[in-house]
This record gives C-alpha cells, structure tokens and sequence, in this order.
C-alpha cells in the first residue's frame, strides 16, 4: 500500500494552524523562522532571542527538539528547520496527553453533532460516513455516544469554510491551515471548521478527511496536544510508512479517559479497559495452513477475501493476491466482518456485522446506511448473518445462518415463502456454521475454518475439498 496519512494538524481557536513563512534575514537564515516559532509555541520571550548570550536559545530550541522527537541538538540544523516549515497546529505544544485549561469537558455522555454543509470533493455520503467513523473512534474507548441531527443546534456543528468565515481564525487557502476545533462547552464551543480550499479525500493523497476529522474531535472533547509522535494527538501533520494502519494510540486513550472514564460495558465487565482499535493486530499470513476467512465477495470481476481488519483483492488476470487494509476502500466500515456478497444486478456489495449492514459501490459506501439486517425480512431471532451469497442466474441471495438458510429475492426485494430451511437438506455434505460463500465457475464454494467444499449445484453434491486459502495460491 502507499504511505497512510497519520494526521494531526489542526485545532481549536487559538490552534489554527498556519505555516511559518515568516521573512528569514540573509545575515541569520532561519533565524526569524525559529523565533517566530519558539515565541510562538514554546513561550519564548522576544527580547531574549537576539542576546549575546545564546545559552537560553540553545535550551529552548533543545526543548522543542524533545517535544517534537528531533536529535536534541541545540542547532537549527536541517531536520529541525525542515520540521518547522511542516504545517501545524497554532496552539503551543504541551508534552503527554494535555487537556485544555481546566480541563473542559461535556457533563453528559450523549453528545449531538451535525454536519452543516459539504465539500465538493467527495460525496455527501463519503463525508457522512468519515465524519461517523472518526466519532466512533473516540466512542470506543469512552462511555460517549453520538447521534447525527439534520437541522437545529447541536453541541458539535461541522463544517467547510473557506478564508475569513466568521470566527476571527481565517483559513488561508490550500496546504496550510488544515482544520481547528473549539473545546467542549456552549455556542460555538466544540464545533469543527475543515478548510474547504484543501483537496479532501478518503485515501493517502490530498487531506484524508476521516484522520483529520478524528484529530479534530480529540479538541472537540477536550483534549490538547501530545507529544508522542505516535499519538493521534501529535500537533504536526505527517506523512508516516510505518503505519500499517490507523489506531488509538495508548496515549491518546489514557487522554480521553482521564475526561470520561472507561466505557461501561468495560466498567461492567470488570476488564482492564482495552481499545478496539489499539493494539494493532497481526498481518494474516496468506498461506497459514490455519486461516480462516470472515467473509467472502466478488467486486467487479475480482474476489475479496476478508480477514480481520485485512483484505485479499484478487484478479482473474493477475495471479498474485494483493492484502490491503479494509478501511483503505471503505473508511467507515467496521472490522472482522461477518459476512459479504456482490448484487451483480444492482452493481453494489453488502457487507455485513452484527445486526446491521452496509451497500458499498466501488469505493464508496452508499447513503442511508448501515441499515438493520431485520429490514430484509430476518426475524427477531437472527441477530447476525454467518455467510451470504448471490446466484446471478435466479437473482436470489443466500444467507446461512447456523443450521438454516433464507433465500431473498434481490428483484423483489423480499424474503422467499417457505424458508428457511436446514442446509444438509438443500446442500448435502455442507455442514454448519457456514463462514463464507462464494459462487464461481458454475460451483458454490463454501468455507468452513481453513477447509473449503466445492460444491456442485446441479449434482447436489460436495465435489472438492480444498484448504480456504487455495484462491491465494497456497
């Protein structure tokens, strides 16, 4: 994959952030760069830069190669001129999780947000679903919920400005001032502005709008900045390799717990509370005899092969399998999904978790989801689908179950009468719990841990068993 984003730009009112292009004087390059930026951000007095004695610039140019984990030389040296001129958040730097001055936060769990208006960048949907995801982050790890309002005040309002927009902090076109956020309290306290001048994405190129959105709303809740690089929270905005995905990291939670505490299904457990996003998982190695796949799909020709928060997209035509992350595609989608399929018909993927589910069409999750697997026509009893697959002759969809199977008419839009019915009676040899389907070459291939049953549906039988994880030529 190319490089993710890791972002942190971005901040509340007096953490605008701005380049620091001020004029350098010829006779001391870089010179008014580093006490703008000392002033600035390190509480540097002006009228101590330019003594003869250059013992108090030394030490304050070593704390700020601390903060920011440069070789602590004292120097204005390359790497640390180079890190100034990076783009940044406006607030001064403090060092571990900080929260604002008497540490504001919500009195209450629920919090309300609403999205104003949009970028032309990408769809209504796509910001919709980054906005959600990036709010989830912090729900995880906290007692907070989160609820969308279409009109009327909410406590978070979001929203794309451009230049001067009303809040005395101008943004100031693009690759410069990012994003900033307001700390928790009324008016227009906790609300997000994005620079709508910047390129928004969902990827790895222009600004990923759900990395800077999540930054933003560590503000928005009450947190300030840290200086662990590898922390959400981290003021500079950064392009990492390293990161083979996004994640809390242990100081970005212990942040926000320090406000909110631990969530209450952790509290009721009586568990150590750990992130669902921190630690990282394991890469799945494609050719572990042990692997299992969560759920199985077609994509326009190609078949996707899930795993954790992982994806195999595989070609036809290329014999290599490519692992990429899940939320490369589709930023709003959960992990360790249950089950997958492609409605050929209608061009669109359902993906589904829990009780719900998603329709995503290429890259983009569609709007008005997820939805409750319940509206297809499951009843109460069925709180989650083990596998799915779509027949595109008969334009029906299967899902498995446990020891039961529903047929869906995906023409009609409905559950077919007399089902379900038991799998061993329609489906000899295949026995539950079903992980995955897959319909391929005339055959349905039906995955079951690291075993795989190829089944023919005119014979009625099992004709092959392979190891799952054949298709990655293992």
């Amino acid at each position: 994959m190319g490089p993710l984003l890791i972002l942190v730009v971005l901040c509340l009112p007096v953490c605008s952030a701005y380049p620091l292009n001020g004029a350098v004087r010829q006779d001391h390059p870089g010179m008014d760069l580093a006490q703008q930026y000392l002033e600035k951000y390190y509480s540097f007095k002006k009228n101590v830069f330019r003594r003869k004695d250059s013992s108090p610039v030394v030490s304050k140019i070593r704390e700020m190669q601390k903060f920011l984990g440069l070789k602590m030389t004292g120097k204005l040296d390359s790497s640390t001129m180079d890190l100034m001129h990076k783009p940044r958040c406006g607030v001064p730097d403090v060092g571990g999780f900080t929260t604002f001055p008497g540490s504001p936060k919500w009195r209450k769990n629920h919090i309300t947000y609403r999205i104003v208006n949009y970028t032309q960048d990408l769809p209504r949907e796509s910001v919709d679903s980054a906005i959600e995801r990036a709010l989830r982050v912090w729900e995880e790890v906290t007692p907070l919920t989160f609820s969308r309002m279409s009109e009327g005040e909410a406590d978070i309002m979001i929203s794309f400005e451009v230049g001067e927009h009303g809040d005395f902090l101008p943004f100031d076109g693009p690759g410069q001032s990012l994003a900033h956020a307001y700390p928790p309290g009324p008016g227009f306290y906790g609300d997000v502005h994005f620079d709508d001048d910047e390129k928004w994405t969902l990827g790895p190129s222009g600004i990923n709008l759900f990395l800077t959105a999540a930054h933003e709303f560590g503000h928005s809740l009450g947190l300030y900045h840290s200086d662990k690089n590898e922390s959400l929270m981290y003021p500079i905005y950064r392009v990492s390799t390293s990161a083979a995905q996004f994640h809390l990291s242990q100081d970005d939670i212990d942040g926000i717990q320090s406000l909110y505490g631990e969530p209450e299904r952790q509290k009721n457990l009586g568990v150590v509370p750990v992130s669902s996003v921190s630690p990282r998982p394991e890469t799945p190695a494609k050719c572990d005899p042990a692997l299992s796949f969560d759920a199985v799909s077609t994509l326009r020709g190609e078949f996707l092969f899930f795993k954790d928060r992982y994806l195999w997209r595989k070609s036809r035509w290329s014999p290599e399998a490519e692992l990429h992350l899940i939320s490369a595609f589709w930023p709003s989608l959960p992990s360790s999904l249950d089950a997958a399929y492609e409605a050929r018909n209608k061009d669109s993927v359902l993906i589904f978790k829990g009780g719900q589910f998603w329709a995503v069409r290429g890259n983009e999750v569609q709007a008005g989801y997820p939805k409750r697997i319940h509206t297809l026509g499951f009843p109460p009893s069925v709180k989650k689908i083990d596998a799915a697959v779509f027949e595109e002759e008969k334009k029906k969809t299967y899902f498995f179950v446990g020891d039961k199977y529903w047929r869906f008419d995906e023409t009609r839009h409905i559950m077919d009468k007399g089902f379900p019915r038991l799998i061993r009676d329609d489906f000899p040899g295949i026995e539950p719990q079903v992980d995955a389907v897959l319909q391929a070459f005339g055959y349905f291939y039906f995955f079951h841990g690291s075993t795989q049953y190829e089944f023919d549906p005119n014979a009625r039988t099992v004709t092959h068993m392979l190891k799952s994880n054949s298709w990655l030529l293992c």
